[in-house]
């Protein structure tokens, strides 16, 4: 297999995945602002929309899409613990996690990178602050969903870890924190992290989230 990412973008999630289940594969870190591949060809030419992540399978097919690649990258290892057996309710919660935060926490983050005034600014971190809340009110243990780290787990830790770059403040969220600090300290994500060219990262309190 073969992963394209883009350093600090969502797809460090399927990484992180991929280095949990100790699968043999190829990274590409590509400039998907530029949307240029790292021999300087146009990243479009194999993904046409551009964006990451990209799995390319040993069979040549691609996969996209964040939801999709980590539950194909898990259900490939038959690793139940990072993704649930199909048609149990374990697994739906898990879905239930990725797609909160694909929906309402990836997608908040959005308007940051647009031309906006202060006012709108301070609506924006309002609106990820709200949908962050929701989250420290809503883990299950340790990990979203109960005492084990699941393919939703990844997910939120890259999202999460943007509040350092944008400067939301979540010292108020102590079980989030808890949880990001957690995910930190897996081999899978400080080796994920290092191979994106981040270094690694440990988290001591929100301002050193990646």
């Amino acid at each position: 297999m073969k992963l394209y990412v883009h350093p600090g973008a969502s797809s460090l999630s399927v990484h992180i995945l991929l280095r949990e289940i100790g699968a043999p594969f190829d990274l590409e870190v590509i400039n998907v602002t530029a949307k240029q591949r790292a021999d300087g060809t146009d990243y479009r030419e194999i993904a046409p929309r551009g964006m990451v992540p990209l799995l390319e399978l040993p069979s040549g097919e691609r996969l996209t899409e964040n939801l999709v690649i980590a539950q194909y990258v898990c259900d490939a290892a038959g690793r139940e613990d990072l993704m649930p057996a199909a048609g149990t309710l374990a697994r739906y919660r898990v879905m239930e996690w990725q797609s909160f935060v694909a929906a309402e926490l990836h997608k908040s983050f959005i308007p940051l990178n647009w031309q906006i005034d202060a006012p709108m600014r301070e609506l924006v971190l309002a609106r990820i602050r709200g949908r962050l809340s929701f989250v420290e009110q809503g883990l299950a243990g340790p990990f979203l969903t109960g005492a084990t780290f699941t393919a939703a787990d990844a997910y939120l830790f890259v999202i999460a870890s943007w509040t350092r770059f944008y400067g939301v403040d979540i010292t108020d969220f102590p079980r989030l924190v808890a949880l990001l600090r957690r995910a930190s300290e897996r081999p899978s994500v400080g080796a994920a992290l290092v191979a994106e060219g981040r270094g690694m990262v440990t988290i001591d309190d929100p301002a050193s989230a990646p």
